[in-house]
């Protein structure tokens, strides 16, 4: 390990969204949930967090950077993960840059990490659980851990319990377990990216900023207070995730539907039957679920399904692309832009839906006629403003290593970010 160097190893991690709902801890400290949960991937080059990793016998203590921002890594979440990877590190040798680190030698060397959200941090676009998920797989892999995706998940899941479900893609079920060292409260996948990838998700952020009640302390209350909460982890939830597996299985989108709907209310009703009662949605989350549910049920077949986590902004999953198309007139006709806005910057990710739905530009917008579900003709009243923009992507792969060196975060001369 003689001489200064940097070794550096950059890693791209996607978020996930649950559509069968992780909300209380039977155990605060291993992050170990009262039910099991089922989410889906999005796809990495749309949202995701990318993490470069930095070792070097010169750095004197672990750093981090979030978006540019040295925070600290004092928490007990950031310890357990970097304690837990730290001991099951095995030898590493780079022959290029005659680098040899010995299982011993991880003990004694120091980290630097730097990390990049492409969206929104702490407004409930589940972006801990990027964020975890990618510095959990990124130091495996810079460590040379010979744990599998499963055994590295139950790892993350002590930074965040939702980053367990980030470290595949497709589709993703956390079982809970019953092992009191959460050893068997893991991440397995249920089907990849490819299994349904007819599906269209738009998401509706309603609001970018940080929210009131984080995630942690929102669930600390409900599991002390509500009685719904205890209820819906023993007697509602078993039930739902053995038919999502089965919906998800048979790509049969009316009972996915039905159930992610049904499973994002149940959450934010425990969150009103939580004492004090918390709020995460606001009354533009409730008009987009009106939109939505005028639309299905005037169809013969649901066409979308909506989900909301711990805030106000709408995930949206389309059953395919025309679905998709309709949907985003729909979303334009109710929650238009300010005139001043650019579409660019209004609808943001896979941009050919919007070609789909024949707008290119604000006059396309202001020309949408009124959806035909809309009863007696009475003209819809418009949001303007309400939605701060659009993204629209798709299930998604699981984490990669990037080797591209242009887009590592830290210098490799320096071992500080870019």
């Amino acid at each position: 390990m003689a001489g200064e160097w940097i070794l550096t190893l950059t890693a791209q991690t996607p978020t996930n969204i649950a559509v069968i709902k992780y909300w209380g801890k039977r155990d605060e400290s291993l992050i170990l949930p009262v039910n099991d949960s089922i989410s889906v991937t999005l796809d990495p080059g749309h949202l995701c967090t990318t993490t470069t990793v930095a070792v070097s016998p010169a750095f004197e203590q672990d750093r981090m950077w979030l978006n540019g921002k040295e925070i600290s890594l004092s928490g007990d979440r950031f310890q357990s993960c970097l304690r837990e990877i730290r001991a099951r590190a095995t030898d590493v040798e780079n022959k290029e840059k005659g680098i040899k680190i010995s299982k011993k030698d991880w003990e004694k060397l120091h980290l630097h990490i730097s990390s990049f959200n492409n969206f929104p941090t702490a407004a409930g676009l589940a972006s801990s659980a990027a964020g975890l998920a990618c510095l959990v797989f990124a130091l495996g892999k810079l460590m040379n851990v010979q744990e599998d995706h499963s055994q590295l998940s139950a790892i993350a899941r002590q930074g965040s319990g939702s980053a367990c479900r980030s470290l595949y893609g497709g589709f993703v079920k956390w079982i809970m377990g019953k092992e009191e060292n959460g050893s068997d409260s893991l991440a397995v996948q249920l089907a990849d990216e490819k299994h349904w990838d007819e599906l269209v998700i738009i998401i509706a952020v309603v609001s970018s900023r940080q929210k009131e009640t984080s995630s942690t302390s929102g669930m600390r209350e409900s599991v002390e207070t509500s009685l719904l909460l205890q209820h819906r982890a023993k007697e509602v939830v078993p039930k739902r995730i053995l038919k999502m597996e089965e919906a998800i299985q048979n790509r049969d989108f009316a009972s996915f539907a039905a159930l992610a709907c049904a499973d994002s209310n149940q959450f934010h009703a425990v969150c009103l039957d939580t004492s004090p009662p918390i709020f995460y949605m606001n009354d533009t989350s409730h008009r987009i679920i009106n939109c939505v549910e005028k639309w299905n049920r005037s169809e013969e077949a649901p066409q979308v399904a909506y989900t909301f986590d711990a805030g106000p902004n709408a995930v949206l999953i389309a059953r395919n692309r025309k679905a998709a198309s309709l949907l985003i007139q729909r979303l334009l006709y109710y929650f238009p832009p300010n005139p001043e806005t650019d579409m660019n910057s209004y609808v943001l990710g896979d941009k050919s839906i919007l070609k789909d739905a024949g707008i290119q530009g604000i006059d396309d917008v202001e020309a949408l006629p009124p959806p035909p579900e809309i009863k007696d003709k009475i003209p819809a009243q418009k949001n303007r403003g309400e939605v701060s923009y659009f993204i629209c992507t798709r299930p998604g792969r699981g984490p990669v290593v990037l080797s591209d060196e242009s887009q590592a975060l830290i210098d490799p001369k320096t071992g500080l970010p870019k």
